[in-house]
């Protein structure tokens, strides 16, 4: 069995996430407290005592997710499951890059609640959606969204064969409703968004994030980690702090990650945090491969002992 760990990306919160865990184990209620004390963030309230409308909010989601993840990988490393290989749908990138050693919780957490706030503070002005193009090649997805002629619309996840999200202004995705239905998607799916993440308008975001990146001692991973920018794992030639900041602005590539990881040897995946978003896209990859999901206390404990063959 070889284990790779996924890490849940923005979208993927709901209200109450997490909240068994955090009255069942005493290291998940430490974390939280823990940060806390580094942000000034009282998460667990946040988390389960909000709303949907507040918690979608960029700066909450992603602390609240991070958080999460960081819980129940505690449990997991008390329990002697570790994972090999890693990797994270967007912000789950900086979960990823916390387990592979490249910073501390304390250092992480003070970086994503600083993220989630440069994100929502410059989401540029606009009506913003994205739409998932269902059924076409990567390749007719990138042409449907090139003969948009109104409005701005680029690729912003390659989410697994045959799916392609792409974002934009609600003027440029209603045309490549019709560009991508004439190239034979079999559905496009259009729904709001926050802002026109992982595209080239949100460059002032990005700038801002790398000045307090290149604040940080970021050290090179210690395991196999797989980047959202190009789907490859980093290597020692790699600036994480210029990677980091073109992952901000640039499409994320979770199917090549996938493909890469399988193509390596995984063959048991663990999605940890809220949601079942990253299983059914590995499932779309590959139906040969074992999947396990930990986002309760119920799913957390069969997942310890599948892992541990018990």
């Amino acid at each position: 069995m070889k284990i790779g760990f996924l890490f849940s990306g923005q979208g993927a919160q709901s209200v109450g996430m997490g909240k068994d865990l955090y009255e069942a184990y005493e290291e998940i209620r430490n974390l939280y407290e823990k940060v806390q004390k580094a942000t000034g963030i009282d998460v667990a309230e946040l988390t389960f005592n909000s709303s949907d409308e507040i918690l979608a909010q960029t700066n909450n989601s992603q602390i609240t997710i991070y958080t999460m993840c960081l819980g129940i990988l505690e449990i997991l490393k008390a329990n002697g499951i570790e994972a090999e290989e890693i990797a994270g749908l967007s912000l789950g990138e900086y979960t990823a890059l916390t387990y592979a050693g490249c910073f501390d919780i304390e250092t992480g957490v003070k970086l994503v609640a600083k993220r989630g706030e440069i994100m929502e503070a410059n989401i540029p002005e606009g009506n913003w959606q994205m739409a998932g193009i269902l059924g076409l090649p990567d390749e007719e997805a990138e042409k449907a969204c090139k003969n948009v002629t109104k409005g701005f619309v680029v690729p912003a996840n390659y989410n697994c064969p045959g799916q392609v999200v792409a974002a934009g202004s609600s003027e440029g995705i209603a045309e490549l409703d019709e560009k991508a239905k004439a190239l034979g998607a079999k559905k496009v799916s259009i729904f709001n968004a926050k802002g026109p993440f992982h595209t080239e308008k949100m460059e002032k975001a990005a700038d801002i994030l790398h000045d307090e990146l290149s604040k940080i001692n970021i050290k090179m991973p210690n395991i196999k980690v797989y980047k959202n920018l190009d789907s490859k794992e980093y290597t020692t030639e790699d600036n994480i702090v210029e990677i980091l900041t073109a992952h901000t602005k640039s499409p994320v590539h979770f199917s090549g990650i996938i493909s890469n990881m399988i193509a390596d040897g995984v063959d048991t995946f663990v999605e940890i945090g809220p949601g079942r978003v990253l299983t059914s896209l590995v499932k779309r990859v590959s139906r040969e491969v074992k999947l396990i999901n930990i986002n309760s206390k119920e799913s957390l404990e069969q997942a310890i002992s599948e892992l541990k063959g018990e």
